[in-house]
């Protein structure tokens, strides 16, 4: 199919022709819908390079699952301003918790000598790697909402809708790969 092809195809069409791995499809669905899904991710987040990272993960996850998009539920492009609409409130929760934590770490944490931020950069790199080699060991269905809940400061209700999976299903798995977690590195020494 060539680029006019694609030009004269519906949203519904492309979108079926993206579950085909055909990257002009997606293409021509970008040219589109880009300018939307990124003028709506930098009017939340007012900065424009997060804007285009949120419509570069909006896009991507469209080609990595684009069974995720119903037609029956709607246009392509409602679709992509929802997803882009809360991939960018998540960055908002996310930049807003770390700033917090910073606060808060600044506010009570002491300045603490050379010696012991070596010894606890180690400490933390180690117990890191510990985690990695645990995350490592569970299957995507656990991981991923593990990921995207305690690592990417999602609720239960944006993970689940980032993973089109239903709420209760995601809580089950987080709760169910949280202890499988806890035994592996109970299993490698590392204690709470």
């Amino acid at each position: 199919m060539g680029s006019a092809t694609h030009e004269g195809m519906s949203d519904t069409g492309l979108a079926m022709a993206v579950a085909r791995r055909d990257g002009r499809a997606l293409a021509e669905i970008y040219r589109r819908h880009g300018g939307a899904v990124w003028a709506l991710s930098r009017r939340v987040l007012r900065d424009d390079h997060l804007a285009e990272e949120v419509c570069q993960t909006v896009f991507c996850a469209l080609w990595e699952q684009p069974e995720r998009f119903d037609p029956e539920r709607g246009s392509l492009r409602s679709w992509l301003l929802a997803q882009a609409h809360g991939r960018s409130v998540d960055v908002v929760r996310s930049e807003e918790a770390r700033r917090r934590r910073d606060e808060r770490d600044g506010r009570y944490g002491s300045t603490p000598g050379p010696e012991s931020d070596v010894e606890a950069t180690v400490q933390e790199l180690d117990l890191a790697a510990h985690v990695r080699r645990a995350l490592d060991l569970l299957g995507p269905d656990e991981r991923d909402p593990i990921v995207l809940a305690y690592f990417g400061g999602r609720s239960y209700r944006d993970t689940a809708l980032a993973l089109g999976q239903p709420e209760g299903t995601v809580k089950s798995r987080i709760r169910s790969g949280l202890g499988k977690l806890r035994r592996a590195l109970e299993a490698e020494g590392v204690t709470p």
